[in-house]
């Protein structure tokens, strides 16, 4: 079998197209960049984006099932409006080209934050509505896409949605948010935490669970896919517990926190830096669901999350064994 995977280079691409060649699958991976890391894999690389459709229509030629991870994350708005052309725009080619191809099942990754979060009190789970104008950027972008590739199965395409928590976990060759929040509590660069948290799910549980879909996941359904809720600071602990590094454990309220923000914007503009918080950030952690349900992932497609401690145990190896530490 043949599978096409856009977001190659990303933190589940990455796991994903690995899981998939030591399973015996060929493989297909879209990326706009060439990057070590999925370089060094047994795989067929199209140089593309999800904005070209020639591209895409190579990337599906002669393929069996695709997995569409391509994403803008911002936890910055859209300004440039980048963000709802390759999330929203780039869903809508990809099912294009998916029917023009023929492809026999499209598997679609959505987001924990396409559903609306309200009422926090009350078990999330897939019958949860999705949010509409007044919600983030990404947010929106994530709800469309989803809205697409429920249209599509609506008119006969054989698609699925997994809608991920924070996944975290290793391999993170090339970190994105959760890694590098971790490196930056074991390096010291996070002077304190706020209150809130999220769900956390193990990269690797992810990557079984989607592969999983490719045969179990029914037609025209959504599945979350997600793990435990934990407080940053419960996250910040675990880091200690496992790395022997002392990590910040203070906890300031959310009023302080805000209080900063245009100072950390100023900061980040100034450096060319990724701003250590953001409104977006703080609202997530605020606001984000504790209740979310995986019932359905773990009944039909065999999801068992392994817990934190675990996956933070590993990850700290892994970036010990690949000197990610200290960068």
């Amino acid at each position: 079998m043949k599978i096409a995977v856009t977001g190659a280079n990303g933190h589940v691409g990455y796991n994903l197209c690995k899981s998939l060649l030591d399973k015996g699958f060929q493989v297909k991976a879209l990326t706009h960049k060439h990057t070590n890391s999925i370089g060094k894999l047994n795989l067929s690389l199209v140089k593309g984006d999800v904005l070209d459709k020639t591209s895409l229509l190579e990337l599906l030629d002669e393929v069996d099932v695709v997995f569409h991870l391509a994403a803008q994350i911002s936890i910055t708005g859209d300004p440039s409006g980048s963000v709802y052309r390759n999330n929203a725009d780039g869903t809508k080619n990809m099912l294009s080209a998916a029917r023009d191809r023929k492809i026999k099942r499209f598997i679609h990754f959505s987001s924990i934050h396409a559903f609306c979060q309200d009422p926090q009190e009350k078990s999330l789970d897939e019958t949860r509505p999705l949010v509409g104008s007044e919600a983030f950027a990404y947010d929106r972008s994530k709800a469309e896409g989803e809205k697409a590739v429920m249209e599509a199965a609506r008119n006969g395409m054989e698609a699925v949605v997994l809608s991920p928590t924070a996944i975290i976990g290793p391999a993170d060759p090339e970190p994105g948010l959760t890694g590098k929040a971790v490196l930056q509590l074991l390096n010291h660069k996070i002077p304190a935490l706020v209150p809130g948290g999220y769900n956390w799910i193990d990269v690797r549980d992810v990557v079984s669970t989607a592969i999983s879909a490719i045969e179990n996941a029914r037609p025209g359904q959504k599945y979350l896919v997600a793990g435990k809720w934990h407080s940053l600071k419960e996250l910040s602990a675990i880091v200690c517990r496992h790395s022997g590094v002392k990590t910040v454990q203070t906890v300031l309220p959310f009023w302080s926190a805000k209080i900063g923000l245009p100072f950390i914007t100023m900061y980040s503009k100034l450096t060319g830096s990724e701003p250590l918080y953001t409104t977006e950030s703080l609202e997530i952690v605020a606001k984000g669901s504790r209740f979310i349900d995986n019932s359905k992932s773990r009944k039909e497609l065999g999801l068992e999350p392994r817990p934190l401690d675990e996956t933070i145990h590993d990850l700290i190896e892994w970036f010990k064994t690949n000197n990610y530490l200290n960068k």
